[in-house]
């Protein structure tokens, strides 16, 4: 062996010392990993970036912080919660890098979690042994406005993104989610959805370019991955296939005006009615228009259920409302094509479109767009969410059969969002998310993004390609082989894995 360099020596040691310390941790653990892996790990580390600082394994003191951080679904921050061996939260792209290159060579199972905002807890659960990848500190924002595009890298939130184009541009936005604390790693690649996309479709369809860590450790863009891998990450998550570490997007033209409004109506102020009319018109008025109907159990006091002025249960509607115009149009468009909701002047509040996000997500009007930037959640709550279709307007008696469950059972929340519009315009097969034209609505939405474990779990065994086609058909319909091609030439070896992950072939 030659005579190291100082820069050399000062790495070494540093190893030698990282090393030391992991040993004394992991020392007396059961369930220690393989300390191959840190090694590796370090020994892969570049000297302007070292990965040390980018290490959590349990026993250090911040581990439990930057776990719970970012999990939004209280069923999976409990104690009997699986928890990884170990977290790498990189700061660089090489950190990425190195944690594919040597978790492969130590067969060790990764898991990927942007904002934590999956419902099933996927990206930071498993009941085999995992280490964490973490993209929180990927999170730079390059807008150019000139151009009208965007490179977010996937550890950003939607909140981080709606803000930076607020503060260069007050005419432009992006279609997507309306929680300002999702991931745009995770959020982007399973489709992404929100009250745009009956004007401008979905995330996915406005996506232009991306920079993917494939499984050889190579960072890939558009051209050099290709148009197949570029198409199964734009909708069919990332998570099989790769590493996203950002997305280049179109942004979108709004008007410095919009309006939103909120009415709410119970079952004795005519809701049934309502909510029937709502079906048939919500998917075919304005595509600047976008109606969020949520229905939920409420107490109220006297009333025709009632005999002596107690409460009693009952069901409110809520028509949450997104215009991209002023108010005198959106009433125009109210009054011939939904007379039954009776939307007022009063109802309509105009804002800007950065403010309407703030209004969707339940800020206090006149909150700054300052708060878009924080990463706590309002609220955290314990929830499994179920979703589906609606090709058929529900009838009446079905209507008042869904309000009897509802107040049966007192907890459940249904909302329904309208599709039409662009939504019907785009081919099935543009992206992987094939759910278009022909739907009315979803009741909530059974898309890749909104995972729902009991439509069936991979064990990614012999039976994989069969166990994944119980939920792949659901989600991806006739793009699900195409899907799994992809995935079985560019990852063949089935390293990027989870239990919904797409398959390789058999």
């Amino acid at each position: 062996m030659g005579i190291l360099s100082l820069p050399q020596l000062l790495l070494f040691q540093l190893i030698l010392n990282l090393l030391l310390s992991f040993s004394v941790s992991w020392a007396g653990s059961d369930s220690a990993p393989d300390q191959d892996f840190v090694q590796c790990l370090l020994s892969h580390s570049q000297p302007s970036h070292p990965i040390s600082e980018a290490i959590y394994i349990p026993n250090n003191a911040s581990y439990a912080s930057v776990l719970r951080s970012y999990i939004r679904n209280l069923r999976f921050n409990t104690c009997s919660t699986p928890k990884p061996f170990l977290i790498i939260t990189p700061l660089h792209e090489s950190h990425v890098q190195q944690a594919i290159v040597c978790a492969q060579k130590q067969n060790l199972l990764m898991k990927i979690r942007s904002g934590g905002h999956d419902y099933e807890g996927v990206s930071y659960v498993s009941d085999l042994p995992f280490f964490l990848l973490d993209m929180f500190n990927l999170r730079s924002i390059d807008i150019d406005i000139n151009s009208e595009t965007a490179w977010v890298q996937a550890g950003a939130t939607l909140g981080e993104l709606f803000y930076r184009i607020y503060e260069k541009s007050k005419i432009h936005g992006f279609p997507a989610g309306v929680c300002p604390t999702v991931g745009v790693g995770g959020h982007f690649s399973g489709a992404g959805y929100g009250n745009l996309m009956r004007k401008y479709g979905l995330s996915a369809d406005n996506i232009i370019d991306a920079q993917l860590m494939d499984v050889h450790g190579r960072l890939l863009d558009r051209k050099s991955m290709g148009e197949d891998l570029f198409w199964a990450i734009t909708g069919g998550g990332g998570a099989s296939f790769g590493v996203v570490i950002a997305y280049k997007i179109n942004l979108v033209r709004v008007p410095q005006t919009v309006t939103v409004f909120r009415v709410e109506r119970t079952l004795e102020q005519n809701a049934t009615d309502i909510v029937y009319r709502w079906q048939y018109v919500a998917p075919k008025l304005d595509t600047d228009l976008f109606i969020r109907l949520t229905m939920e159990v409420v107490n109220i006091t006297g009333g025709p259920l009632s005999t002596g002025g107690e409460n009693y249960k009952t069901i409110r509607a809520s028509f949450i409302g997104f215009f991209l115009g002023n108010s005198e149009r959106l009433l125009s468009v109210m009054e011939t094509g939904f007379p039954e909701l009776s939307l007022k002047q009063s109802d309509c509040i105009e804002m800007s479109w950065v403010e309407s996000v703030l209004f969707w997500t339940s800020f206090p009007i006149g909150t700054e767009p300052e708060a878009l930037l924080s990463r706590k959640p309002q609220v955290l709550v314990h929830l499994k969410r179920k979703s589906d279709y609606v090709k058929t307007p529900i009838p009446k008696i079905g209507l008042m059969w869904i309000w009897q469950k509802m107040i049966e059972f007192e907890v459940p929340i249904m909302s329904f969002n309208p599709y039409g519009g662009k939504m019907s315009e785009i081919p099935e097969s543009a992206t992987p998310c094939p759910h278009r034209a022909g739907n009315l609505w979803k009741i909530q939405e059974a898309y890749f993004n909104y995972k729902d474990l009991d439509l069936g779990i991979n064990n990614n065994g012999k039976a994989s390609y069969f166990e994944g086609r119980a939920y792949g058909i659901r989600y991806f319909k006739d793009n699900f082989d195409r899907l799994v091609r992809i995935k079985t030439e560019v990852d063949p070896g089935n390293f990027f894995r989870n239990e919904q992950s797409i398959p390789t072939l058999p």
